[in-house]
C-alpha cells in the first residue's frame, strides 16, 4: 500500500506500538495503520510541512504523525516559529485561524474545515462590537478559543493558564471577559476587578457536574483531581489542580502520585498514558464531538491536494489586529513574570 516496502511497513508498525500499546493498540492494527502513517509523513518532508496535534486528536494522529503536541496557543507559536512552509493543524477552525495569524507568510492546512468550536461559535465579532457599546469603559478580553474575528475586536487575549494574569494587567477596573461563563466565574474570586461574563460554554466541560466529582473524589481518594477550568465553580471546587491542558501535563509530570483524575477531554488522558505509562488515569474524561471529526484519510488528502476550504486564511485586516490582541497578553505576561522574578545576581539564573 503507498508503494511502501514490508521492511518499511514492519519498521513503521514497530514504532506505532512502541506507543500506542499503552492505549491498547495492538501490533495488528498498528500494521494496517502503518502504510498511511509512512505516506503522510513521507508528504510531509516532502512538501517541507510540519504537523502540529492538539492534545484532544486521538492517540493515532498524535503519535502516528504528528511532529508537535499541545494546547491550541503553544502549537501556534510552533508554527510561528519552524522553517517549514506548511503548517497541517489537526485541531477545529479557531486554532488553525490562530497559527495563521501568527504566520500569515506560511500555508496553513486544516484538514476538516468545518470542525468547529462551541465557544468559538458562541460569540462573533459583532457581538463584541455590541457589547462595548454597552460597557464603553470596559477591557475586552477573550479567551484564546475565539475566532481571529472575535479577537480582533478584543483588547487582549488569554489562555486558561495566563486568564488571570491578562486580566489584572489590562488596565480597566472592569473587564468583559469572552466567551466562556465558567471561566469567568471560576476568575472572579481571584480578582478585585468587576468581571462581566458572556454565556458561551464548552459541550466538553460543561458536562461534568459538582456532585459527579464529589463521587468521584470519594470513591477514589489517593487518586488526585485535575480539573479544566472551563468546568463549573463547583466541579474547580473539587480539584487538585484547575487549569490548562499544559497545566495538567505540567502537574503530572512533576507529582509523585501515580493515580489522576483528568476531569477534561479524553484525548490527554490518552496522551499522559503513552507518555507516562508508569501512571494510572481514570476514566473521568469525556469525548469533544469536533476534535474527534478529524481522521488520518482526511490528512493525507489536505498534504495531496488541498481544497480551497482547507487551505485557512484571514483577511489581513482582522489578522494584524487579532496578532495585536495575542501580542499584548505576551507584553501582559512578561511584565508579570518580571514583576514576580526574584532578585539575582550576575551570572546568576533566576
Amino acid at each position: 500500500m503507498f508503494g511502501a516496502s514490508r521492511e518499511a511497513v514492519n519498521a513503521e508498525a514497530a514504532r506505532l506500538l512502541d506507543k500506542l500499546t499503552h492505549v491498547g493498540w495492538t501490533r495488528a492494527e498498528c500494521t494496517l495503520l502503518a502504510p498511511l502513517t509512512l505516506r503522510i509523513r513521507t508528504l510531509a518532508a516532502e512538501k517541507n510541512a510540519v504537523i502540529l496535534a492538539h492534545s484532544y486528536q486521538t492517540p493515532d494522529i498524535q503519535f502516528g504523525i504528528a511532529d508537535h503536541r499541545g494546547d491550541s496557543l503553544g502549537l501556534s507559536e510552533v508554527a510561528r516559529d519552524t522553517p517549514a512552509d506548511v503548517i497541517v493543524f489537526c485541531g477545529v477552525r479557531f486554532m488553525a485561524e490562530t497559527a495563521k495569524v501568527l504566520s500569515p507568510r506560511k500555508t496553513v492546512l486544516h484538514p476538516v474545515p468545518d470542525a468547529g468550536c462551541s465557544l468559538s461559535e458562541s460569540i462573533t465579532g459583532a457581538d463584541v462590537r455590541r457589547l462595548r457599546s454597552e460597557h464603553p469603559d470596559a477591557g475586552f478580553v477573550c479567551y484564546v478559543n475565539t475566532s481571529a474575528d472575535v479577537k480582533a475586536e478584543c483588547d487582549a487575549v488569554c489562555t486558561s493558564a495566563t486568564t488571570l494574569a491578562v486580566v489584572e494587567g489590562v488596565p480597566q477596573d472592569e473587564v468583559v471577559f469572552l466567551p466562556d461563563r465558567f471561566m469567568a466565574e471560576n476568575l472572579k474570586p481571584l480578582t478585585r476587578k468587576r468581571i462581566v461574563a458572556y454565556d458561551g460554554r464548552c459541550i466538553v466541560h460543561e458536562t461534568f457536574r459538582g456532585d459527579t466529582a464529589r463521587a468521584w473524589r470519594e470513591a477514589h481518594p489517593d487518586a488526585k483531581m485535575l480539573v479544566h477550568t472551563e468546568s463549573s465553580p463547583e466541579v474547580v471546587a473539587q480539584a487538585d489542580l484547575a487549569g490548562g491542558t499544559g497545566d495538567m501535563i505540567r502537574y503530572v509530570r512533576n507529582s509523585d502520585a501515580k493515580r489522576f483524575m483528568l476531569v477534561t477531554e479524553c484525548g490527554l488522558s490518552d496522551r499522559l498514558r503513552v507518555e507516562f505509562p508508569d501512571r494510572e488515569f481514570i476514566g473521568t474524561c469525556s469525548l469533544c464531538p469536533h476534535m474527534k471529526r478529524l481522521e488520518m484519510r482526511a490528512v493525507l488528502q489536505a498534504l495531496e491536494a488541498p481544497t480551497p476550504e482547507q487551505v485557512v486564511d484571514v483577511p489581513a485586516d482582522v489578522a494584524v489586529r487579532a496578532r495585536r490582541a495575542i501580542d499584548r497578553m505576551f507584553e501582559l505576561t512578561s511584565k508579570q513574570a518580571d514583576a514576580t522574578r526574584p532578585h539575582s545576581s550576575p551570572g546568576e539564573r533566576a
